[in-house]
């Protein structure tokens, strides 16, 4: 048996819930989930239909991208799952879908207003849609290029990816991440969750104004920090 037994089967079952929470269609999406003590990670392979997936066909990468493990090729993404495990070591999972509402604002090339209480319960700021990619890096190493996109963008911006665990990139589709794979996949749904409904308040009031800063702060730190109450103990 396989010594990544383990890590490919929390893949393959983090992969089987997007299609099942309307995050992807067809193959447009995956799920990744790292074991930093051997510095590789489990992704999907590319193209393959989720309705056939099973957990042997998830590939083993390393942080250098070289297959460990694994006859299929791994996700057309796998490089950028690799730079951002490379730099932010917090990190478990990664997911990247392209839902509909979350790939409608990066497409608009749009950070995603905090309008209710909803986004404040999971994030304190504006969703981060960041700049489409310039041609030279488009025309280099484009998936790696990807992963830096998004570094950069949280550094020009002075964000926390410990704290704001999504993104979008522009003209592309959303990225999300988490202290494990099952909480990349819950933010993957939160955010577009948040998507839709920023729409469509922005569709019945153009001028719909951002959710204050008290509101923002309480509904935050119910859920999170030293004096969260919501949920039980």
């Amino acid at each position: 048996m396989s010594q990544y037994q383990d890590l490919k089967q929390a893949c393959y079952e983090a992969n089987m819930q997007l299609p099942q929470l309307g995050l992807v269609l067809f193959t447009f999406g995956n799920a990744s989930v790292v074991d930093r003590e051997n510095r590789v990670f489990a992704i999907k392979p590319s193209g393959v239909p989720y309705a056939t997936l099973r957990p042997e066909d998830i590939v083993i990468v390393s942080f250098a991208n070289e297959i460990v493990e694994g006859t299929k090729r791994p996700s057309s993404d796998t490089k950028t799952h690799a730079v951002l495990y490379s730099h932010w070591e917090h990190i478990g999972g990664i997911v990247h879908t392209h839902s509909t509402y979350a790939t409608a604002w990066a497409q608009a090339q749009l950070d995603i207003p905090i309008l209710g209480t909803t986004h404040a319960d999971h994030l304190t700021a504006d969703i981060p849609c960041a700049p489409p990619m310039n041609d030279q890096m488009i025309a280099g190493d484009y998936e790696h290029q990807t992963g830096w996109q998004i570094i950069n963008e949280f550094q020009r911006r002075g964000l926390s990816p410990e704290e704001v665990e999504m993104v979008l990139l522009s003209n592309h589709a959303p990225f999300t991440w988490g202290k494990t794979v099952e909480k990349a996949v819950y933010h993957s749904a939160v955010l577009e969750e948040v998507a839709r409904m920023a729409y469509l308040s922005c569709t019945l009031r153009p001028d719909v104004p951002r959710l204050k800063d008290s509101l923002i702060t309480k509904h935050y730190e119910r859920k999170h920090g030293a004096h969260s109450y919501y949920g039980q103990s």
